[in-house]
């Protein structure tokens, strides 16, 4: 049994850089250049996502561990996930709750060099307790979220044709390595995911990816629904590929900083397909709105 986990747990790191590779190549792979210039053009909706992305989300995130008694490497995962807002699963979503598909795509992109530029500045800021250095934290992003994303997009945009032919097996590889990280997290980390439900840990993401998905969608200072759905899954959910290549970049990480941020990729896509089906709805009665 010793032996079976020594391999697990050696063999743990590759698995997560492939995770984060391949979800991220795929993210790039459905970049379109033109809806990032459109989005780009548009000075309204770059402020709401930069306030939304990286004033709202770090100050709910700060709330939040502030008001539930949360042990340390807890915080450590709020705080962190609070900088890196849209799931690598944001346009599957998109699709459900019937947004606007071209919003998404644009949004992608833009979050995620967000991310990369703006989390290793500001975590060694909101993070106390732990050493984090800028640098430390900026090299696993940029390896593993921005340059799959950008290698993705570049083939995208030079070669369409066989960026369709690619994503399947790079969406499929995605999910093999999505699964088996999972898997690899229960088997290492399966009794702490049990412990951390019952400390306030899964109360803290729920209380975060609701506050956010139901502020962005009902602030939205005149978008179309459509497009506040996508804005509201975005900044509701996290890319948690990000948040676990910043985590393991921390010397002496916390097990539990593993733990929490697994478990918050299972609850985040409950919480998705829930809200995809509650915005379907709001699609569906805006579009009757409209033809009335």
């Amino acid at each position: 049994m010793n032996t079976v986990m020594d391999l697990l747990q050696a063999t743990f790191g590759p698995l997560v850089f492939l995770f984060t590779v391949s979800n991220l190549a795929a993210m790039g792979l459905q970049v379109r250049m033109p809806e990032v210039v459109v989005a780009l053009r548009n000075k309204k909706a770059l402020a709401l996502i930069f306030v939304w992305g990286w004033v709202l989300g770090p100050a709910l995130g700060y709330l939040i561990t502030r008001v539930l008694p949360l042990e340390q490497p807890y915080v450590v995962v709020v705080l962190l996930a609070s900088l890196a807002p849209c799931a690598p699963f944001l346009q599957q979503m998109v699709g459900k709750a019937r947004g606007d598909m071209a919003f998404a795509g644009a949004l992608i992109p833009l979050v995620a060099v967000g991310t990369v530029v703006l989390m290793p500045l500001m975590a060694p800021l909101l993070i106390k307790g732990v050493t984090i250095s800028t640098s430390s934290l900026a090299k696993p992003l940029l390896l593993t979220i921005l340059l799959p994303l950008v290698i993705g997009a570049a083939i995208r945009h030079s070669a369409d044709t066989a960026a369709t032919r690619m994503f399947p097996a790079v969406k499929g590889f995605a999910l093999v390595t999505t699964l088996l990280t999972i898997v690899w997290c229960l088997v290492i980390y399966g009794r702490g995911m049990l412990n951390t439900a019952g400390e306030f840990a899964l109360l803290s993401m729920t209380l975060f990816m609701v506050g956010m998905g139901f502020v962005t969608y009902r602030f939205g200072f005149g978008m179309k629904q459509s497009q506040r759905s996508v804005m509201a899954l975005g900044m509701g959910t996290r890319n948690v590929a990000a948040v676990l290549a910043a985590a393991l970049a921390i010397p002496n990480a916390h097990p539990n900083i593993v733990v929490m941020t697994v478990m918050w990729t299972l609850w985040s896509v409950v919480l998705a397909a829930i809200g995809a089906q509650i915005f379907a709805r709001q699609a569906g009665g805006a579009a009757q709105e409209a033809a009335a």
